[in-house]
């Protein structure tokens, strides 16, 4: 397997396997792994559940990860959190999990490649109307492009796709960034400072993960509260007018 060298900005450059116009890059293959790891552990901690007071640790620290994401929806949405806790916590397992298992040597965390970062931008996306639809309708969802005139249409679909190009430009940079400062490190001081930075970066990729979780029901969060108002002063306007 190549190695990804100081000089490669992304995992897409590094080509596993390829036939014909069929490609293995390193971002799939890793991001595969992942998947397959966040699957079996799944599986593992899930299949003996206990409502008793005595549980498996592992099924402890399950429940305090969905604790701790539902209880942060739940500040925001105020009711509902249920309902959000599958995307937000899979965004969060998912890139938290990458980001970790950059301590197995040979192991290049998917979100430190761009293409990676926006399909997951893109998840967020397309979640934020689908949620927004789904609680008051398509009409509702669409007319609020429109407020309060139409001018402001174009201006509101910017808002949304610069939203997501945040969300990708923010991860990767974060993550492919710190790859490269450790692997200059090691180069140069291959001794205690690149420990040091590897350790720091397993914080900051659990942060990013963080923030890209919270970000993503922040955005979702905005648009249900922007359209359950544009509900509800309807809803007294018409309890005026009758």
């Amino acid at each position: 397997m190549e190695i990804v060298s100081l000089n490669q900005i992304s995992p897409d450059q590094v080509i596993i396997w390829s036939w014909n116009f069929i490609v293995l890059n390193a971002t799939i293959l890793y991001t595969w792994l992942v998947m397959a790891i966040l699957v079996v552990g799944s599986w593992f901690i899930t299949r003996n559940l206990s409502s008793a007071t005595n549980v498996s640790r592992w099924q402890h620290f399950l429940e305090v990860i969905i604790s701790i994401i539902r209880g942060e929806i739940s500040e925001m949405t105020k009711k509902g959190a249920d309902k959000y806790i599958p995307l937000v916590g899979t965004l969060f397992l998912f890139i938290c999990v990458s980001n970790v298992l950059v301590v197995v040597p040979g192991f290049v965390a998917p979100t430190s490649s761009m293409t990676t970062t926006a399909a997951l931008a893109t998840c967020v996306f397309i979640a934020v109307p689908f949620y927004g639809i789904s609680r008051n309708g398509l009409f509702h969802y669409v007319r609020e492009y429109f407020q309060p005139n139409f001018i402001f249409f174009p201006f509101h679909v910017m808002g949304e796709l610069s939203r997501t190009l945040a969300l990708t430009v923010r991860l990767f940079g974060n993550i492919m960034s710190h790859e490269k400062v450790v692997g200059i490190l090691l180069a140069v001081t291959p001794f205690l400072f690149p420990v040091v930075m590897q350790i720091l970066g397993l914080l900051i990729g659990v942060i990013q993960a963080y923030i890209f979780a919270i970000l993503s029901m922040v955005y979702i969060a905005s648009a249900l509260s922007a359209e359950d108002e544009v509900h509800h002063t309807e809803t007294k306007k018409e309890g005026v007018s009758a």
